[in-house]
């Protein structure tokens, strides 16, 4: 590869800690996590010391309160330093990711019990954290779930398999929904279990076609007994809070997918300005510049549309609509941005010695996680033009 060196991006940062944040961040990126990529993705290996790190540094719990161990960062510039872990590696942009939203359920609907008794060690304890909504039958249609939770006493009793679940069986809590009513949305309540719960155990993980370090695996719950105390939120509330978490979550996506687009860009510029055909570096030929012209621009876009829909999170105001516009964009955008960086590094771009073949598989799974970008295209028009006549 080019020893020319890769610019960082051009931020714009609310205060002085943010630009101190996103400078530890690329710090810590770029000496522990960055250099392992390759080999670690290759061998399916899950860094779970990088995240004792992020923990420490108090990386894991910034959108949060302080009083439990949060950042209270605004999510313009945690959005930011997950686009920068991700262009690390996307194991831990998307972990960091999948740990804040199954964060979320108890931070903004537990009580001031539970927060005072979970929070803290969630956030900078050194724990990780799974968030269990889907199911093998119920992906998209996530209100027709069937993991059900029996009232006994002061305890409930929950049983069911999760589908699809990041961290699956090394996760030391799971955000778990589960029907405790009839049929449909109003019948979910969320639940708070505990990693090494008696009854709870994890199939084998997926094999997949990249983020080969990230496990996904099934969830088995079978007589799962939580006491009450671990239920967040009223009975039936569980599903207005998981749509709620996924808001949120999908701005997390659409960052960590730009920063995925962002890295093979680099590692396109770079291998160009370096290969040499004809006499002259193919970034001399017109068709490739235009190509890493149209591929910059497009992330550029995709950076402006989650920080856009960042902002209105941060005032206060709906950002429901933006939030699956930005997952959309910023997916797909990273979809054709890799594909792109694969073409520009020829043959090269389709083995394994260069990065951006890594970068292209891993794109695709964030054009699906955290609601497929058909699904946001529902979103969006129902934004637009109300819900569909049945």
């Amino acid at each position: 590869m080019s020893d020319r060196e890769t610019q960082p991006v051009e931020r714009q940062l609310p205060t002085d800690e943010a630009r101190d944040l996103l400078a530890l961040v690329r710090d810590i990126a770029q000496r522990e996590i960055a250099p392992k990529a390759a080999e670690e993705e290759d061998a399916g290996r899950f860094p779970r010391e990088v995240f004792a790190l992020l923990s420490e540094a108090g990386l894991l719990g910034l959108p949060y309160d302080p009083e439990y161990g949060g950042g209270e960062q605004p999510y313009e510039v945690y959005l930011q330093v997950l686009e920068e872990l991700a262009a690390a590696r996307l194991t831990v942009g998307l972990g960091v990711s999948v740990h804040t939203l199954a964060s979320y359920a108890l931070a903004t609907h537990g009580t001031k019990q539970q927060q005072v008794e979970h929070l803290p060690a969630m956030l900078g304890g050194g724990l990780l954290g799974a968030y269990c909504l889907s199911e093998a039958s119920s992906g998209s249609d996530a209100a027709s779930l069937r993991t059900r939770a029996v009232r006994d006493g002061d305890d409930w009793v929950l049983s069911g398999t999760k589908a699809w679940i990041t961290h699956g069986g090394i996760a030391d809590f799971y955000t778990v929904m589960a029907r405790t009513g009839a049929d449909g949305p109003r019948g979910i309540t969320a639940f708070l279990v505990p990693g090494d719960a008696e009854g709870l155990s994890a199939a084998v993980p997926e094999k997949k076609m990249g983020l080969k370090g990230s496990p996904t695996a099934q969830v088995h719950l079978d007589g799962v007994r939580v006491a009450d105390e671990r239920r967040i939120g009223e009975e039936g509330q569980g599903f207005g809070i998981a749509l709620s978490a996924l808001d949120s979550g999908r701005l997390g996506i659409a960052a960590c997918a730009i920063g995925v687009a962002q890295a093979a860009l680099d590692q396109a510029v770079a291998y160009a300005t370096e290969r040499r055909q004809f006499g002259h570096p193919i970034a001399d030929f017109q068709g490739l510049r235009f190509l890493l012209a149209d591929m910059a621009t497009q992330i550029e876009a995709g950076r402006a549309l989650y920080l856009a829909a960042a902002r209105l999170k941060d005032a206060g105001r709906p950002f429901a609509k933006q939030a699956a516009m930005a997952k959309l964009h910023c997916t797909d955008t990273a979809m054709r941005v890799t594909v792109d960086a694969v073409q520009v590094l020829g043959g090269y771009g389709y083995t394994a010695d260069f990065p951006a073949e890594r970068y292209m598989r891993e794109a695709k799974v964030l054009q699906i996680v955290e609601g497929t970008n058909q699904i946001q295209r529902m979103v969006i028009a129902r934004h637009l033009a109300g819900p569909e006549s049945r």
